[in-house]
């Protein structure tokens, strides 16, 4: 059985759960586009942006911001990267300019660079995971700017946030069991269940995307079986789910697979599944942009913009993204 959760094709972030209203419907990501659409550098909620119209009357129609990714005040993971998403697409050649007018601080001075998923889509991360505890922010300085398109920036947008505690995550796939340590040092081992030989969870290391305390998911969202007769079918409103990627994987608890391990061995349509006491337990510990690593999966390892999987690419992967190269933080 093994149902799993895994979102529609579209925004990563659309709250489907406010209190307890269900608003929409999830499943694991079987069926799930391998590469994650344009708008999905949405996280939950909208993203706050602090700024005024410049004075000045552009010179085209106005270049806006979709989302910045994290939202300002917030406290993420050593994974997180900033993600800008543009509302209209921005052309190669005006690239460099836009990168060089997104300017990232950090009190810990890293290096680090923008890489490109799509012409609306930027995303700056640091060469490594970042230091815990590093205060960073991002100036995007959006006046006048030009997307190349024939639009042009009105407004700064600024955002803040806090480097947490470096909590990971790693699961092996063929050892049932998922390690987590907190900086630097063990905290537990739980057992696991992931992905069937049909439907294999994703390898590679993955930033939390969001967190909900019940999700309703269906099979027929991501397109494993809309047939209730179906063995894969499934309609279902299951607790403590971690998100990892746009196309639907998620850490949760399953009541297809209540006593995950190599006991069990029963397999779920990609995602993680948990026992109940240690799904909640987890669920308390992870936030936004902690990384969850998976080995031993036959699959290959999730696409970079499938979420914040952005620490997929190599280095050198990453800067064949970029327009303006390798640099250093700002001091904050």
């Amino acid at each position: 059985m093994g149902q799993v959760v895994g979102r529609r094709k579209g925004g990563i972030g659309i709250a489907l759960v406010t209190g307890a209203m269900l608003v929409g419907a999830s499943a694991c990501g079987g069926g799930g586009s391998d590469k994650a659409s344009g708008d999905d550098a949405k996280a939950p909620g909208k993203p706050s942006a602090s700024a005024s119209p410049s004075p000045k009357k552009p010179a085209g129609p106005p270049m806006l911001l979709d989302t910045i990714t994290p939202q300002t005040g917030t406290k993420v993971g050593v994974a997180m990267p900033i993600s800008v998403v543009f509302t209209n697409p921005v052309s190669a050649k005006a690239r460099a300019t836009v990168e060089k007018h997104m300017k990232v601080s950090a009190s810990q001075p890293v290096a680090g660079a923008w890489h490109w998923f799509g012409d609306k889509r930027a995303d700056w991360r640091p060469k490594t995971y970042w230091p815990s505890g590093t205060k960073v922010k991002i100036d995007a300085d959006m006046n006048g700017v030009s997307n190349g398109n024939g639009r042009y920036g009105v407004r700064n947008y600024t955002h803040t946030f806090t480097i947490g505690d470096d909590v990971r995550a790693d699961v092996s796939v063929t050892g049932h069991t998922m390690k987590v340590t907190r900086n630097g040092k063990p905290v537990r081992t739980l057992s696991i269940n992931a992905g069937s030989a049909q439907y294999p969870t994703w390898n590679g290391t993955m930033a939390v995307i969001d967190k909900q305390e019940k999700v309703h998911m269906t099979s027929c969202s991501v397109g494993i079986s809309c047939d209730k007769g179906s063995p894969n079918y499934y309609d279902l409103t299951l607790p403590w789910d971690i998100h990892l990627t746009q196309s639907g994987t998620y850490v949760h608890y399953s009541t297809g697979d209540p006593n995950p391990g190599s006991g069990s061995a029963r397999g779920s349509h990609g995602c993680v599944h948990l026992s109940m006491s240690d799904a909640k337990w987890f669920y308390g510990q992870v936030k936004q942009g902690d990384p969850v690593t998976i080995t031993g999966s036959p699959r290959a390892k999730a696409p970079a913009d499938n979420g914040y999987a952005d620490f997929n690419l190599g280095w050198d992967q990453w800067l064949a993204g970029s327009a303006s190269g390798e640099g250093k933080t700002a001091t904050l």
